[in-house]
């Protein structure tokens, strides 16, 4: 996977398709590994990583989303 953007860059669309990207390449290694043709061990490690950071990206802007949604909750109510 290239890095030409970091994931904050990226719109949410564009995230959920690079995580699926990232989930189908994990699998093709994952079954890769289990038929005996994996060469490069070390890509499992840096896909799984890839998707962890994926992950926290899309948690982090769900979590900024709803205090967002709470804040103006707040405003209107006071």
């Amino acid at each position: 996977m290239a890095k030409d953007k970091s994931l904050a860059d990226l719109g949410d669309t564009d995230l959920r398709e690079r995580l699926g990207e990232a989930k189908e390449e994990l699998f093709n290694l994952r079954f890769q590994l289990v038929t005996g043709q994996l060469e490069n061990h070390a890509r499992m490690g840096r896909i799984k990583k890839e998707v962890a950071r994926v992950l926290t990206e899309m948690r982090a802007r769900e979590i900024d989303a709803a205090e967002a949604l709470v804040a103006a909750g707040e405003e209107v109510a006071d």
